[in-house]
């Protein structure tokens, strides 16, 4: 319930609101969609805050809209060999950028009592919302390794699902708190756009970088001074700004790769009949596998074991995949005692299935995020991403006559008589969770 609350109903409410919010602000208060400035109440901080802040939180959001609009050019991107350590080598340090930054405007307006007078209760929220919002991403950046590349298969997913009003939380359910952390952070400032400073993003004055320098001419000379430099000052930071765009457009356009590949992808498929005609019978494709997906987990909850495999094909070295109760992989073994081993096969980092091959030390690899897992406790080795156990499942041994030879529940001892030439005869099932065996 949880769940479907923040990852959809959450979404939608900011969403609606932003836009509700954005609309109604411009058409009542229209000369409000400012950040404020506070540079004339203090300058020094603020210029050691907001250049950091701003040149972070470009490039990272920046690599966010490409991934979310663009995913496509994003995955040929990654192709390149080095781009996936040199793009998160780039988020990482940008982001350290804007926590600096940011932590010094934060501090600068809680010390500075000329700025805490214009300074209101949500300036102060939309700050450390920000400021959690970045410490969220760099650490799920720093745990979760490579997440500019599976991000194209499930958050991408997930964001497009809710703009086609057909929202599909399972891309994102199984995600670390982490990160679903960082998601809800990032919908709750959407909601907060319309009510903040945050709407000055919406009305960012790019005049401002060719327009004629203004000059304030004062009373004195001690002031004309002062504002001749300020000119100059702001003179130099408006070349720098240029140039920084001119080289974040540069590195862009190197990044894209080929032209053809990215002129391809802004022009989209083309739209004719046997076009629309395969696409449709594709939809159709995946409704009907649902359907079935469906219908055999329904049968399955009505059973109260499944079949497995036969006992005398089960090995130590390596297990016999099957699909559990929950549509989920689960692995099969025979351990160095000779009774079966059921453990489950889905990843407990990211959802990835595991490795059926069992290596020297007794493990199994998901190769998604490099995590071993001992097939005897479900434990991952120390300072793999996973951090849960794989869980152990109930199993029955099953006779040909239908009889229970031996059973076992997880963190129990077995139940029944454990004869080898008995139970080289019988098959392998999987008992329902809560199924008590007569």
């Amino acid at each position: 319930m949880l769940d479907a609350f923040f990852l959809i109903g959450l979404p939608y409410i900011a969403l609606v609101t932003c836009v509700a919010g954005c609309v109604w602000r411009v058409r009542s208060d229209r000369f409000s969609l400012s950040a404020r400035s506070s540079q004339f109440l203090e300058d020094r901080k603020l210029m050691f805050g907001s250049a950091p802040w701003h040149i972070g939180i470009v490039v990272v959001l920046l690599g966010h809209l490409i991934a979310g609009f663009a995913p496509q050019v994003w995955s040929s991107i990654l192709t390149v060999p080095g781009a996936l350590l040199a793009i998160e080598v780039i988020g990482v340090a940008m982001a350290l950028l804007a926590i600096y930054g940011l932590g010094v405007l934060l501090v600068r307006r809680i010390t500075s009592a000329r700025v805490q007078a214009v300074t209101t209760p949500l300036d102060l929220m939309v700050v450390v919302l920000l400021l959690g919002q970045l410490v969220l991403g760099l650490l799920s950046a720093v745990h979760f390794r490579h997440g500019a590349a599976w991000s194209t298969g499930t958050v991408v997913p997930y964001f497009w699902s809710l703009v086609k009003l057909q929202p599909d939380m399972t891309y994102v359910v199984d995600f670390p708190a982490l990160f679903k952390l960082h998601l809800i952070g990032a919908w709750l400032l959407i909601l907060l756009v319309p009510f903040t400073r945050l709407m000055h993003v919406l009305a960012v004055p790019f005049e401002y970088l060719w327009r004629a320098p203004q000059l304030v001419v004062w009373n004195n000379a001690r002031r004309h001074q002062q504002a001749a430099a300020a000119v100059v000052q702001a003179e130099c930071r408006r070349e720098f700004l240029k140039g920084f765009a001119g080289l974040s457009a540069a590195g862009g356009l190197m990044a894209l790769g080929v032209t053809e590949k990215t002129g391809r992808f802004f022009k989209g498929p083309v739209g004719d009949a046997e076009a629309e005609s395969a696409l449709l019978a594709k939809k159709l494709q995946r409704l009907q596998q649902t359907a079935e997906e469906r219908a055999l987990e329904l049968e399955r909850q009505r059973q109260t074991m499944i079949l497995v495999a036969r006992y005398a094909d089960l090995v130590e070295t390596k297990g016999r995949y099957f699909i559990d109760y929950h549509m989920a992989p689960g692995l099969a073994f025979r351990d160095k005692d000779g009774l079966p081993l059921v453990i489950s096969a889905k990843c407990t980092h990211l959802g990835c299935t595991v490795g059926s091959e069992v290596d020297t030390q007794g493990r199994v690899l998901c190769p998604c995020h490099v995590s071993y897992f001992d097939v005897r406790t479900g434990q991952p080795n120390a300072g793999a991403p996973a951090k849960a156990p794989l869980p152990h499942l109930a199993w029955a041994l099953v006779d040909a006559g239908g009889k229970v030879v031996l059973s076992r529940q997880p963190g129990a001892a077995p139940q029944g008589q454990a004869d080898p030439a008995r139970l080289a005869q019988c098959n392998l099932y999987l008992v329902k969770p809560g199924q008590t065996l007569a």
